[in-house]
């Protein structure tokens, strides 16, 4: 659970936390959820800490079936910044 999604991306690409991300090397957003408040996003991250793999496993893949990085443009310059205007 984070107040901002983008800044923990890249704290974890980074390896700025020990824990489970850094120690398996996971780099990949692969499901996300928007709350309208902290409550409701900590008690839905703590029902999920409840859920067995497969069953998160079926969650991700319900959305994002071949694990796409949600988050791969997310703290890169946009592809066009280098460009030159057009006429």
């Amino acid at each position: 659970m984070t107040s901002n999604l983008y800044q923990r991306i890249r704290q974890h690409r980074e390896g700025r936390f020990d824990g489970f991300t850094r120690k398996h090397g996971l780099h990949r957003l692969v499901w996300y959820q928007s709350f309208g408040s902290m409550v409701g996003a900590i008690q839905k991250e703590k029902s999920l800490k409840r859920y067995l793999r497969p069953w998160k496993i079926n969650l991700i893949e319900r959305d994002n079936p071949h694990w796409d990085d949600l988050s791969l443009d997310w703290d890169r310059d946009p592809i066009w910044k280098d460009r030159p205007e057009l006429p």
